[in-house]
């Protein structure tokens, strides 16, 4: 249980004074006997790299994973909105997990490897020795990690170019991207920009280590680099534009001038030196990386509800939502969906002839944690029931009582009066504001446990509110209808955040059986690449297993179609309330 607190999808954390370890082992075998596998069988192993911790898994070619490891890294907080990381802290984590996770089988059975990590800037001078991205000076910070939001005037300052370019990215970039965490360091830190010799991102610096040939996924630098797909090539009038010509030189060499789709092999695969450190054979196949989020989307593209028909599954109709401390709203359309405050259509960003669409919440796990953690009843729950999880679960066990005593039929009803906007951080998706903040209303005297429960409930509903908010506004920009909401990561262990979502999206909701799709994802890049499946789509089908299907309550429809208007009245009433304080006339 402690891998689940650890991390599914994005957790914040700072520096560990003493860091865990740990390993969860299933057994190589598919029978409940023997751990031991049989010479001729293939496997996979799956990385991914968190906000705090790495893990590495060991896959069969069918997507069980067989062999789970987890490392917690170093997270530093020097200031307020400034996150930073360590490449060789975090490659030493890996190499630790996957000789864990292999040290069951003969290494020539992993045929390959595919990476996945958070969207953040890694930063190399000469000799790919790692470059300060510190106000401190320290080397070993040079990663700026993807929740940093150091570089808001960078951030409008690209903007206020717009330049076309933005048109994938909803209309303008945001302060999570690389561009303008590039920017702040030519303001803030000329010594690092200077020096330079590559600058990655974190799934690119990953691949790059393990082989020592420097090739760019097309998910990262499309996603998050403002890399042109539609002509296949990076822009120099967008990074003149932003003030960034340097790195326009050599054919963008500090950039990457060798972009490929993911699942492609990388190289003549694994170094001799990363086979050695990583516990594997040099020439293990290597796979183009994918950030963590496109990863999981990868992963549960291929899941099926149980007994469906394989020819009715349509991967155009599914939105996959990674969800952890913030959540990623992924889905894929074959034709381009251009939808103001939705990132993308990004053209192969997961899957071959597809087009991606992202939405996103800033914070969403973290934000059910802060209102647990800023209550005056946590501290009683957390003496009477122990840790979070169970908090969360004799919430989830409450809330029927709740609406017993009071005589409501459905436990949605127990927020009739209470309205919640969540964007405690700014809104990402699709309103694309990061100074938004939230809203609740229908507060009362009540307090204790009680008060807790209905709050923690109404923050809930107001995430999948979120959703749906990001679902029509898809729709409004022409998108083909879903048919199926997906769930990863650490708040799809939670069934009121799942059935609310289906309840308020009025959609089935499809849980894989298993759980660590992020990982399997990582692991169908290995398998893609290495050639055991002809192609990426086929790798995903095959591996993407099972789950359960969620049915929406259909009695609770027009409560919830009410409560939205609600929410979107929220919205309204905060951009009016601004407007009132900065003096405007109305």
């Amino acid at each position: 249980m402690l891998l689940k607190l650890i991390r599914c999808c994005r957790i914040k954390v700072n520096v560990y004074p003493e860091r865990q370890f740990m390993v969860i082992r299933r057994g190589v075998c598919d029978g409940g006997g023997s751990d031991m596998s049989k010479a001729s069988d293939s496997y996979f192993v799956g990385v991914d790299v968190g906000t705090g911790s790495a893990r590495a898994a060991l896959v069969a070619s069918n997507g069980r994973v067989l062999e789970q490891a987890v490392q917690e890294i170093k997270t530093w907080t020097p200031e307020p909105h400034y996150y930073e990381q360590s490449s060789e802290d975090i490659w030493r984590a890996i190499c630790q997990v996957v000789k864990h996770v292999i040290a069951g089988i003969n290494k020539s059975q992993v045929k390959g490897i595919g990476f996945d990590a958070t969207c953040s800037l890694v930063v190399l001078g000469p000799q790919g020795v790692p470059l300060t991205v510190s106000k401190s000076g320290e080397a070993e910070r040079n990663i700026i990690l993807w929740m940093d939001h150091r570089a808001e005037e960078e951030t409008a300052k690209i903007n206020a170019t717009k330049h076309p370019l933005l048109k994938y990215v909803g209309g303008q970039v945001s302060l999570e991207m690389e561009v303008p965490k590039l920017l702040w360091l030519k303001r803030n830190l000329s010594k690092t920009f200077t020096n330079i010799w590559r600058v990655f991102d974190l799934p690119d610096f990953l691949t790059w280590r393990a082989t020592d040939v420097d090739t760019r996924s097309l998910c990262s630098v499309v996603c998050k680099w403002n890399y042109d797909a539609a002509n296949n090539s990076w822009n120099k009038e967008f990074l003149k534009q932003a003030d960034l010509e340097e790195l326009t030189l050599k054919n963008f060499e500090k950039l990457g001038s060798d972009v490929q789709p993911p699942g492609r092999k990388v190289g003549k695969g694994l170094s001799t030196k990363a086979a050695m450190e990583l516990g594997l054979s040099p020439g293990t196949v290597v796979s183009t990386s994918l950030i963590d989020a496109h990863a999981g989307a990868l992963g549960m593209f291929g899941c099926r509800a149980k007994g469906s028909k394989g020819e009715a599954d349509d991967v155009q109709g599914k939105m996959a939502l990674i969800a952890g401390t913030s959540t990623c709203h992924m889905s894929i359309t074959r034709d381009a969906c251009f939808a103001q405050g939705v990132w993308g259509p990004y053209q192969d960003a997961i899957i071959p002839g597809y087009f991606l669409n992202e939405g996103g919440q800033s914070i969403a796990g973290h934000l059910l944690d802060h209102v647990l953690k800023t209550h005056e009843a946590y501290a009683e729950l957390k003496a009477k029931v122990g840790a979070d999880k169970n908090i969360y679960q004799h919430l989830n066990n409450l809330l029927p009582e709740l609406a017993a005593a009071r005589g409501l039929s459905e436990v949605s009803c127990l927020t009739q009066d209470v309205h919640v906007w969540p964007d405690l951080h700014g809104n990402r998706s699709p309103i694309a504001d990061p100074t938004l903040r939230g809203i609740i209303t229908g507060l009362d005297m009540t307090r204790g446990i009680e008060s807790l429960a209905i709050k923690y409930l109404s923050f809930v509903q107001a995430l999948a509110y979120g959703t749906r908010h990001i679902i029509e506004n898809l729709y409004q920009h022409k998108r083909a209808p879903f048919q199926t909401l997906l769930f990863c990561g650490g708040l799809a262990k939670n069934p009121l955040y799942v059935q609310c979502h289906a309840d308020i999206c009025n959609l089935p909701a499809l849980i894989p059986d298993e759980q660590e799709m992020v990982l399997v994802g990582a692991a169908a890049l290995g398998a893609a690449a290495s050639g055991h499946f002809d192609s990426l789509e086929s790798a995903s089908k095959a591996m993407g297993g099972s789950g359960q299907l969620l049915k929406p309550n259909l009695k609770t429809l027009e409560f919830h179609n009410r409560k939205y208007k609600v929410f979107l009245t929220l919205l309204e009433n905060q951009r009016l309330y601004r407007l009132i304080m900065q003096g405007e006339q109305l």
